[in-house]
């Protein structure tokens, strides 16, 4: 039995600015999973008020949307077996400093004190997820 899953994956403005697109979707490619969608593109305020919506009033919402709208964000659809856990496993840990070597995080992420927001990359943590994401990113999709 095969769990092929799609997942949402978003270059953040500091991935982008940092030229670490390409070495993102080379990981991803190299761990076999295939890219369905991929699209350079600056968020808005509406896609990231529906994509961080469970965030909403939370103390970190709102210097994250600000960063997020900070430059252009890759977002990208990968379609694999389990490539929802599999791509969380290969970006690792949300803050760059504890984020094991191997990881995009742990290999390319900094620490300037703003782990939360300037980490590289997300990925959906669900099927649930990276349903809505998609919609949000991908509507024709």
């Amino acid at each position: 039995m095969t769990d092929v899953q799609r997942s949402l994956v978003l270059v953040k403005p500091d991935g982008v600015r940092r030229g670490l697109s390409g070495e993102v979707l080379r990981r991803i490619e190299t761990k076999g999973y295939t890219l369905a969608a991929v699209e350079l593109r600056t968020a808005t305020a509406e896609i990231l008020a529906d994509h961080y919506a469970e965030h909403e009033g939370k103390p970190f919402y709102g210097p994250l949307v600000e960063f997020m709208l900070s430059g252009p964000v890759l977002a990208v659809v990968i379609e694999g077996e389990r490539c929802i856990e599999g791509f969380r496993a290969l970006a690792g840990a949300t803050d760059p400093t504890v984020a094991l070597p191997g990881t995009i995080r742990g290999d390319l992420g900094r620490d300037w004190g703003l782990a939360v927001q300037q980490n590289i990359v997300h990925g959906s943590d669900s099927p649930e997820s990276a349903a809505r994401e998609i919609g949000i990113w991908f509507p024709n999709l």
